[in-house]
């Protein structure tokens, strides 16, 4: 699930503004020292759980890149480089006795990892923990014991062998020698890459945690400390002030849960250890240009466990791609300059098809007896078009853009809200591609705005299924014939689809959502 960066500013008139920058008529950069992100900002603020961006997409989708985003806290395993040169033979005693001495850590991680699958939450991870020593959850063979085992003996040539595609790219061999001469691998990061928690929190509550009066203030206190920025860059970019805000907030709380993992490492040991290696290695080669070319200090790049980095995460390709240097210092810097954090996280959404004047969507309401066949992404219509079919704004209000399309989201059924959903949206789920996440950013970003909470309420009384359910329900819909690709456990358009054509064939509300009483239903078939 992608993962991108900070921000960056142009100027006006030569004057301090709010945010403590001095703007010239082509740049505006920082007055005071550029290490000066608000930390903890407003009395109530809430750390997010670790992996708010851990998301695969369901049914044998891709898996996001966005599965390391969050604050992740300190280093797993430190195996200790052993005398006389046998590296290899040292470093399995050293990870066997760690994977016995945490045998039983594998189930507090179910209890407190907090992991965020297709919008769904539990827990929080404490700080430090050691490698389980067991196999990972996807069953992948990369991500058995012994195999782990094995690539973390050959973690250093496997760092050796890198160097050739580092040299193609400008590293010199300085700075390659100094950045991976004393890595080791942080295997603790396996047991986070293949987290499966059994049990999860509803969207409701998801949005619950970080759409809430503590977080609207401190993204409202950010708007106007740092608002010429913030119009600098609206302007330079046509994206909304208030969506780069909400991104800011959601993915590290204004720059207090950013990630204490060092990037190197963590995209060395995915780079050589585990079931992602081919991605994780462009990942970590983009690490090692970004602190040869000097654009972040290599003391504070770090962030994730997968690697996203900066006050809006961004994964270091994603960097390559999107960063600019909004202040003029010739550094990208988006984790200390402000200007750099706000213009990269707009471009990245530009250059992603963001369209300048349109929102991200609007909540609206479905008439009595409307058919939820139509809430399908695939299914596009122009807002005019929705009004037709009986599908009007929350309280009345008008679509100001009336002719932009949009499709249908219902995402807890015909019990809860819904929304239409513009391009914008589209565009948010590439920066992370989970519903519940663009869902999140957008509310959040009307909050800013000033706008209300949403206007109908959530199915509170309808519980979540658990981990073995939803694989349950992907195998009985198989067995009734219905492709849901590989049951995973993880509900995307497949599974979905599948959903609604059993609640049409057994006459229930085909909306789609994975209720309780579609697995009945299902039981008892």
């Amino acid at each position: 699930m992608p993962m991108r960066a900070d921000t960056g500013q142009p100027g006006e008139d030569a004057a301090a503004g709010p945010g403590g920058f001095a703007c010239g008529p082509l740049t505006c950069r920082p007055a005071l020292a550029r290490n000066s992100l608000p930390i903890g900002i407003g009395a109530g603020s809430v750390k997010r759980p670790e992996t708010i961006a851990a998301l695969n997409r369901g049914d044998g989708d891709a898996e996001s890149a966005g599965e390391g985003r969050g604050h992740m806290g300190k280093r797993g395993i430190q195996l200790a480089k052993p005398a006389g040169g046998v590296r290899g033979t040292a470093l399995m005693a050293a990870v066997v006795a760690c994977a016995v001495t945490a045998a039983p850590v594998r189930a507090q991680l179910q209890e407190e990892r907090a992991v965020l699958v297709r919008g769904e939450i539990t827990g929080t991870l404490p700080a430090s923990r050691g490698w389980s020593g067991e196999a990972g959850g996807s069953g992948h063979p990369l991500m058995s014991p012994q195999a782990i085992l094995a690539a973390a003996s050959n973690f250093q040539n496997c760092i050796a062998q890198l160097w050739p595609q580092a040299a193609r790219r400008g590293v010199s061999w300085q700075t390659f020698q100094a950045y991976t001469g004393d890595l080791e691998p942080d295997l603790h990061i396996m047991d986070l890459l293949d987290a499966q928690p059994e049990f999860t929190k509803s969207l409701w509550d998801y949005l619950d945690l970080l759409v809430n009066d503590a977080r609207i203030a401190a993204g409202r206190e950010i708007l106007a400390k740092y608002q010429p920025v913030f119009a600098a860059v609206e302007k330079a970019y046509g994206v909304d002030r208030h969506v780069i805000a909400a991104i800011w907030g959601i993915e590290s709380n204004f720059g207090s849960a950013i990630g204490e993992r060092p990037v190197l490492q963590s995209t060395a040991t995915l780079a050589c250890i585990g079931r992602r290696q081919d991605y994780f290695r462009e990942e970590f080669l983009s690490a090692l240009e970004i602190v040869h070319r000097g654009d972040v200090r290599p003391d504070r790049l770090k962030g994730s466990w997968a690697g996203a980095f900066g006050p809006t995460q961004f994964m270091p390709t994603a960097f390559k791609r999107y960063a600019v240097d909004f202040d003029g210092d010739g550094r990208r810097d988006v984790v200390d300059s402000i200007p750099d954090v706000i213009a990269s996280t707009a471009n990245n959404l530009r250059m992603d098809g963001w369209i300048a004047g349109q929102t991200w969507g609007y909540e609206v309401v479905v008439p009595q007896g409307f058919n939820y066949l139509w809430a399908d992404r695939s299914r596009q219509l122009s807002l005019q078009e929705w009004q037709r079919l009986g599908v009007q704004r929350v309280g009345g209000k008008v679509f100001p853009r009336p002719t932009d399309r949009a499709y249908l989201l219902v995402p807890a059924g015909a019990r809860g809200p819904a929304f239409l959903m513009l391009n914008n949206f589209r565009v948010i789920m590439r920066y992370n591609p989970a519903e519940a996440y663009a869902l999140a950013i957008g509310h959040l970003a009307d909050r800013l705005r000033g706008e209300g909470p949403l206007g109908q309420p959530w199915p509170r009384d309808e519980r979540v299924l658990s981990l073995g359910e939803r694989y349950e329900m992907q195998q009985r819909l198989a067995l009734h014939g219905f492709d849901v690709g590989e049951p995973d456990g993880r509900f995307g358009a497949k599974t979905r689809a599948a959903i609604r054509e059993f609640q049409l064939r057994t006459g229930l509300i085909p909306d789609g959502f994975a209720s309780t009483q579609v697995l009945d239903r299902l039981r008892a078939q």
